[in-house]
């Protein structure tokens, strides 16, 4: 894979830590800027919203700069957001950068997938991809826990300044690693498409299934993985320490799954969906059933971790491939999907918090997340992963 790759993914690494980090920081911030801790998680709310508003609008504005100049103005604006908010006194300063870094990261996210589309063949589009996200892996491995622990020993705001710290050095790899003349449009797809024609592709069939598909399988996800704390510390009876654990065992998973997507997402995605989507619907259950089980959890975290990430990084390659008649607009396609999910996900599982399924509700909606995303795919599934390295079908034109 192209060096420019992994630079982009250094990038992808601080923003992915950005967006992950708060979970552990709310409470310090509402004591710091006295607001109440419900007031303090709004800041997470309004990342998810400028993520899913972003990543359209950014890319839209984009389409026509060099991709460098897109990509560099990005980072340095959600560096200077970061530095903003370690700064001030103000909650809703702060509310307002988050939305600010949210929009530079959907603008970054977007024009990086499809930048990582120029760069490689038009069948090893799930590879880049998988370097590409390969620094949110790292993130939830290394980047999340690490800055919880700056936080609890110093403050909050010295994670957000080690935020701003880390895009100096994604900056300077756009800088050097991004050709100044990269064109946008991938290999061998026409070139000065116009954004009505773009956005006009999302009235294909074919396309909007995988979007589905893909923020179900996120929305899994994150169901879940918002809510394992309560899991780890009262379901399983582990102490605090152990929330770090098994975090960063769902990161090593979610790191694997990518890594091994990667490989077959572009040959072989009929086998990664056929197989791995329901293993990870038994694989919820089975953590649903046995998560009072410490040994049982800390293994079934570690696989959900890879499943659900080679599942839905290999729908997001197919997505690509989809919307392959939109160079500039797919990857904010993508982008979208992927947030959708993540922030309807962890909406509906908190639902059942109250409920009598308890700290283990997040886990019940994770597998009917799941089902349903099985139930629409599985009957769909030609549609869905043509021959590698083509662009999906429309079901209407094969149904003729």
């Amino acid at each position: 894979m192209p060096l420019p790759l992994y630079l982009l993914s250094v990038a992808v690494f601080a923003m992915g830590t950005s967006e992950f980090m708060l979970a552990g920081l709310v409470p310090d911030i509402a004591t710091s800027l006295d607001v109440s801790v419900g007031a303090a998680g709004l800041l997470t709310s309004a990342f998810a919203v400028g993520m899913i508003v972003g990543a359209p609008l950014m890319a839209a504005l984009a389409r026509r700069w060099p991709a460098r100049a897109s990509l560099l103005g990005f980072v340095l604006a959600f560096a200077v957001a970061h530095v903003v908010g370690a700064l001030t006194a103000s909650f809703a300063v702060l509310l307002v950068t988050r939305v600010i870094a949210a929009l530079a990261n959907a603008g970054f996210l977007a024009v990086a997938l499809s930048t990582a589309a120029t760069l490689v063949p038009t069948d090893q589009k799930g590879r880049a991809l998988a370097v590409l996200l390969s620094g949110t892996t790292v993130a939830t491995i290394a980047g999340v826990p690490g800055g919880a622990v700056l936080g609890t020993l110093l403050s909050w705001r010295a994670t957000f300044w080690a935020i701003a710290l880390l895009c100096l050095p994604a900056a300077f790899g756009v800088v050097k690693g991004i050709p100044a003349r990269l064109g946008k449009h991938p290999r061998g797809t026409p070139a000065g498409s116009s954004l009505r024609h773009e956005i006009a592709q999302l009235a294909m069939p074919g396309l909007l299934l995988v979007m589905l598909l893909g923020a179900l399988v996120n929305a899994a996800t994150f169901a879940t993985f918002t809510f394992l704390a309560p899991i780890v510390t009262g379901t399983a009876g582990l102490g605090k320490l152990w929330v770090s654990v098994v975090l960063v065992l769902f990161g090593v998973g979610s790191f694997v799954g990518v890594t091994v997507a990667g490989r077959l997402s572009d040959q072989r995605p009929g086998i990664v969906i056929a197989v791995g989507g329901p293993l990870l619907l038994l694989g919820w259950v089975a953590l649903a059933t046995l998560a009072a089980q410490p040994v049982a959890l800390l293994l079934l975290v570690f696989v959900q971790g890879t499943l659900s990430f080679a599942l839905g990084s290999t729908l997001i390659a197919r997505l690509l491939y989809a919307a392959a008649g939109a160079p500039t607009m797919g990857g904010s396609y993508a982008t979208a999907a992927l947030n959708i999910g993540a922030a309807g996900g962890p909406v509906v599982a908190a639902a059942t918090l109250g409920a009598d399924a308890g700290d283990l509700g997040p886990v019940w909606v994770s597998g009917l997340l799941v089902a349903v995303a099985l139930l629409i795919a599985l009957p769909l599934r030609r549609f869905i992963t043509p021959h590698a390295g083509q662009a999906i079908r429309r079901p209407t034109r094969t149904l003729r």
